[in-house]
């Protein structure tokens, strides 16, 4: 009997479980941006973190991951070997520990250089999932955003 109810739950958990579908779908779509982005040496991770650096202007570490929703030792392993491409620069301020950055001019060429590449990509993935479910995911984070705004 108890056999019975453990399998029950076990395949509840492997045909409904979000997170899991989540995390297969964020690895077919990474890969379909990291695939255009791939001659440029550029991960769509890496984009992200370029895109929202060239919006803000000078960035504070702790605002990015509070944008990308990032933990600090990720970004910080990003934005190094980003630094170490010369596609971003900290930007020296009284309190040495926050190392702002900013994008440079090696980095806004990048971003130019890359926007045909990710604009296939945007493509591409807009026929593999459908526009239906493309307008769910951004009403999602949008409600997600809300969410946070009041925590």
């Amino acid at each position: 009997m108890m056999t019975k109810h453990f399998d029950s739950q076990i395949d509840q958990i492997a045909n409904e479980c979000i997170a899991v579908r989540l995390r297969m779908l964020n690895r077919v779509v990474t890969n379909i941006y990291d695939n255009a982005l791939r001659s440029l040496d550029l991960k769509v991770s890496q984009m992200n973190i370029l895109v929202a650096t060239a919006k803000m202007g000078i960035v504070r570490p702790a605002d990015m991951c509070d944008i990308l929703n990032l933990d600090v030792s990720t970004l910080s392993r990003n934005v190094e070997r980003m630094k170490q491409r010369g596609w971003l620069q900290v930007v020296p301020e009284s309190d040495g520990r926050a190392q702002p950055f900013q994008l440079t001019f090696e980095g806004r060429k990048l971003l130019e250089d890359a926007i045909p590449a990710w604009q296939g990509a945007q493509e591409q993935v807009m026929q593999l999932l459908g526009e239906d479910s493309v307008t769910h995911f951004n009403q999602a984070i949008k409600r997600i955003n809300q969410v946070s705004l009041l925590d």
